[in-house]
């Protein structure tokens, strides 16, 4: 068995549950072993309730007394049962979870593990789970992993399949040449990817991953080094002289550039004009104003005759920057004529828009992955700009640029990454930063609480969406059962249709449903035929929709305080007052403490920084600090000293062996030459 054996092949998957698998995008046994452990959880002895603390995941040892009482709350089955020890009583609450009343037997002791909450004096828990005594004596005392997971699955058939994988794969040679494991000290591949599923201790379980880490940032970087050297003195195919036309439009807007902004604009004008090629990061915050920048490059563009690529990350984003151009063309009379082409448009659909982009007819094309496949055939295509550049690969913005000879290439990035860490991420680009905010823009008020203050947050949301608003409320998670004692976005949304009035319309939105659905509900939620939308991370990149006033994130502590930042920019857009309530689910005050940092800055660059300081090397595991970046385990922000090492060993490896034809690099060429045709590399 090797690591591209088909997961079916391992045994105990059968076709059902390796569909399951398929959802998260394993399909093989290498994607198997990468599908790292999100966290690792010591499962401490069962409690008796009056020693159960409120606010913290804890197991009691209860049994059920009196009946059950379910009952139906629009399209949510809502289950109610007291639980008691000598000690005290617990009122325990289950929504879609029917089966529940054939687990438990009255008079019976079971396990009840979830978070404990008191409301109105009493003792809550809501979706705990359930375990025989003997079951969870089994589990007490052992770091367990906890995997990513997709409902029907649970994480006792992955961690099955992970042993399987482990015990019958045909390990290869340690691609990571002996020198420099020996240098930092790193354990052998094999030894990291078996104790990183299943450790015997957590000292052993940080140099797994510290070895991991190391692995995923020097592989990325010795491929970005590649593009790097390719592109360094790459003639311009396309060179361009500056029009009236982009002047005309900055002075016709309705608002004035900042001082930022006309310093970057002038950067790309001379890179535009330039006899090289133009390589170029565009950084700024969320709401710097970097889209206008992108519209008047490509308008510079168009005007000197040549065509224009904007590529999204997701369709929702690309569908949005198309009406944008599409109103900014009728309303100032500009030369574009834009084209959307996106996966989900229908082959009638697709094979117009190839034919105007081969012949010239579309001068701008707006669209996701479609754009670099093989039947899009451009004209003259001279400039190609990636929006939210960390979800693309190398390989896909090299695509795209190789649609035509000596293409300009701008990237725009919302990421607050530190100068010193976007020089080796960004080896291969110039790097420009809008610095600055527009001015008279409303600054968000934020709140950071715990669970009990839910019910007031539901009213502030009533009465909100009574004034004409839309809502964001942001779940960690997709589904039930994916983590516990973390809300979901499909069974938050069935919840909160419950508890609303039935005028206010909620709806779900998640990176799992099918992109002609996800359109659907941001066209319907842009037409503000949607008063609440529940969602995912999905709706963190780009989305503009000014109406939209509060932005409640619950679990707020799962998420790193970048990505916060990120998610809180999709408010505060249009005139009136913005709000953001981060729901702290832990209770922990160190939680509330980290969380509190969003209450002190708008600056991404500073709130990046201090969640760094706070947090520490050790916090390895259940939050992703840079939540945006698309990196298996390594994180930018907490591995920053392993990321700085890896780009050195690089530089190193590259100076002394350019072509890695030394004995001691045979294995490190033959691994980068397979990686680099088999695998999408993902930059920031």
């Amino acid at each position: 068995m090797d690591e591209r054996t088909d997961i079916i092949q391992i045994k105990g998957v059968g076709e059902k549950t390796a569909r399951l698998f398929y959802k998260l995008d394993v399909k093989n046994v290498g994607e198997l072993l990468r599908n790292y452990p999100r966290d690792y959880e010591m499962f401490s002895a069962p409690l008796s309730i009056g020693d159960a603390v409120p606010g913290e995941l804890c197991a009691v040892r209860a049994c059920l007394v009196g009946n059950m009482a379910s009952k139906k709350v629009r399209n949510l089955t809502v289950m109610n049962f007291v639980i008691k020890d000598g000690t005290g009583q617990v009122f325990m609450t289950y929504f879609n979870m029917p089966y529940v009343k054939n687990i438990l037997k009255k008079g019976s002791f079971y396990i009840f593990r979830g978070i404990l909450q008191e409301k109105n004096g009493k003792l809550v828990m809501e979706q705990a789970k359930i375990y025989k005594p003997e079951e969870y004596a089994g589990l007490t005392g052992v770091l367990q992993p906890k995997y990513p997971l997709t409902a029907g699955l649970t994480n006792h058939m992955v961690t099955k399949a992970v042993r399987q994988a482990l015990a019958l794969l045909d390990w290869k040679e340690d691609p990571l040449p002996a020198w420099i494991r020996e240098e930092q000290r790193l354990m052998p591949y094999r030894q990291a990817v078996e104790t990183v599923h299943f450790p015997s201790d957590y000292k052993g379980m940080l140099e797994a991953r510290r070895r991991l880490v190391f692995d995923e940032f020097f592989f990325f970087l010795m491929a970005l080094r590649r593009c790097k050297d390719h592109n360094k003195e790459l003639k311009s195919g396309y060179p361009m002289m500056e029009t009236a036309q982009a002047e005309r439009l900055t002075e016709a807007l309705p608002y004035s550039l900042t001082a930022a902004q006309l310093k970057v604009w002038e950067e790309i004008k001379k890179d535009l004009s330039g006899d090289k090629v133009m390589n170029r990061l565009i950084q700024g915050d969320v709401g710097s104003g970097k889209t206008i920048l992108a519209f008047l490059a490509l308008l510079m563009c168009v005007s000197n005759g040549y065509q224009g690529a904007m590529m999204a990350p997701t369709e929702v984003l690309a569908l949005q920057h198309y009406e944008a151009m599409k109103e900014l063309t009728e309303k100032y009379r500009l030369p574009f004529c834009p084209m959307l082409l996106t996966g989900s448009m229908t082959v009638k659909e697709k094979r117009e828009a190839y034919e105007a982009i081969r012949n010239g007819r579309a001068n701008v094309v707006i669209g996701t992955h479609a754009l670099i496949q093989e039947k899009a055939e451009y004209k003259n295509l001279a400039l190609v700009v990636t929006d939210e550049q960390h979800r693309f690969g190398v390989r896909q913005r090299e695509r795209l640029a190789g649609k035509g000879e000596g293409v300009h290439v701008m990237v725009m990035s919302a990421t607050p990454i530190p100068r010193t860490l976007a020089l080796i991420l960004y080896g291969d680009l110039d790097i420009s930063i809008v610095d600055e905010l527009p001015a008279n823009r409303l600054p968000i008020k934020n709140c950071v609480v715990g669970t009990e203050y839910r019910d007031k947050a539901y009213r502030f949301i009533e009465k909100e969406v009574r004034m004409g608003h839309q809502i964001y409320v942001i779940c960690p998670m997709v589904e039930e059962g994916e983590m516990e004692g973390v809300e979901n976005a499909v069974s938050y949304t069935e919840k909160l249709k419950s508890i609303l009035p039935a005028e206010i319309q909620v709806a779900c939105l998640h990176g799992k449903m099918r992109p002609a659905d996800k359109n659907k509900i941001m066209e319907e939620y842009g037409a503000h035929n949607i008063d609440v939308l529940v969602s995912t991370t999905v709706i963190e990149v780009g989305i503009n929709v000014p109406n939209a006033t509060v932005m409640m994130v619950e679990n707020a502590e799962r998420f790193g305080l970048a990505q916060l930042h990120q998610l809180r920019g999709r408010v505060g857009r249009g005139e009136s007052q913005s709000y953001c309530i981060f729901i702290n689910g832990s209770g922990k005050k160190e939680c509330f403490d980290r969380l509190e940092i969003l209450n002190h800055s708008n600056d991404g660059f500073y709130i990046a920084g201090e969640d760094l300081k706070m947090r520490g090397p050790g916090d390895l595991f259940g939050i992703r600090q840079s939540g945006l970046m698309d990196f298996k385990i390594g994180d930018i922000y907490q591995d920053a000293d392993l990321l700085k090492a890896a780009g050195e060993y690089a530089d190193r490896v590259l100076e002394e062996d350019e072509g890695l034809e030394k004995p001691e690099h045979a294995m490190l060429g033959k691994y980068m030459e397979n990686l680099w045709n088999a695998v999408d590399f993902r930059t920031i």
